[in-house]
């Protein structure tokens, strides 16, 4: 069986190609030994497909920047799709399905163009991810959709190559909950797994977090990354930060109205000085 098996596989693999005549198409084996041909086309075309697996599908992910007067928004941002906008679940009565994560037409509303041009770029196949995203986006906030052949294929894991994306990374933001998923750690804002928990909110957090960003017109999105890597929770840490902000802010217009009441109420004392006079 395993010489039969052999057999075959050298013969379709190793085969010439043949033209619309009906004849063999001559290749860089053609003038070798019949048995050294097949072995060194089948061994090529093992290698291609190899290549093929563990490589993106081609060396741009995402077509040109446009130029103006089309509106090219000034920031990426790329969204793992399952277990961060939806999770798998099975029951008895209906099967395998996604649910839909709470917040995720919050976070498309907000952060899609002008702001961000959103891409979704995840390890599943295209046939399972194709109808999800319809369904999620109905509108078309989601300019492009990347599937698994467009991953790198890395010490038996596929990851996501931001290199090949044609953006600057300065201005790209990568939301996944696995750590080991994302060739650009700096670009890469690592949230919780969603399991499927429908009181969860972290998407409108996570909404207001980055269209902050985008409206702060930060210029290297890393730096803000780096420091919210530190924290287990970087949702957390921003909500902190708004809250800290927003006192620090009450307490400057409370100071401002004080002295405001102070320099009226000196005012009118010296008003009514000059009028005793």
């Amino acid at each position: 069986m395993i010489t039969g098996m052999g057999s075959f596989l050298l013969w379709s693999c190793g085969s010439p190609e043949v033209g619309p005549d009906g004849k063999p198409i001559v290749d860089e084996f053609s003038e070798m030994p019949v048995i050294q041909q097949y072995l060194l086309r089948t061994w090529k075309g093992m290698n291609d497909m190899n290549r093929m697996i563990q490589e993106p599908s081609r060396d741009k992910l995402l077509p040109d920047p446009v130029k103006p007067p089309y509106i090219q928004p000034p920031y990426t941002l790329v969204l793992e799709l399952r277990d961060v906008l939806v999770h798998p679940e099975w029951t008895y009565e209906t099967g395998w399905r996604f649910k839909k994560r709470p917040g995720v037409d919050f976070l498309l509303h907000h952060c899609g163009p002008p702001l961000f041009e959103v891409v979704i770029y995840t390890n599943e196949q295209g046939f399972t991810a194709f109808p999800i995203i319809d369904h999620l986006d109905p509108n078309g906030l989601i300019w492009y959709r990347l599937y698994k052949d467009t991953t790198r294929y890395v010490n038996g894991k596929h990851v996501k190559d931001l290199s090949c994306l044609n953006r600057d990374l300065e201005k790209v933001i990568c939301i996944d909950w696995d750590a080991d998923a994302v060739s650009s750690p700096r670009n890469h804002l690592k949230l919780k797994r969603w399991d499927g928990n429908m009181n969860d909110q972290s998407l409108v957090e996570l909404g207001l977090m980055l269209r902050t960003i985008a409206e702060s017109e930060v210029s290297d999105v890393r730096e803000v990354i780096d420091y919210y890597r530190t924290f287990d929770d970087p949702l957390a840490a921003f909500r902190e930060n708004q809250r800290l902000a927003q006192e620090q802010e009450l307490a400057v217009k409370q100071r401002v109205e004080e002295e405001h009441q102070q320099k009226k109420f000196t005012s009118s004392i010296i008003s009514s000085f000059f009028r005793r006079s």
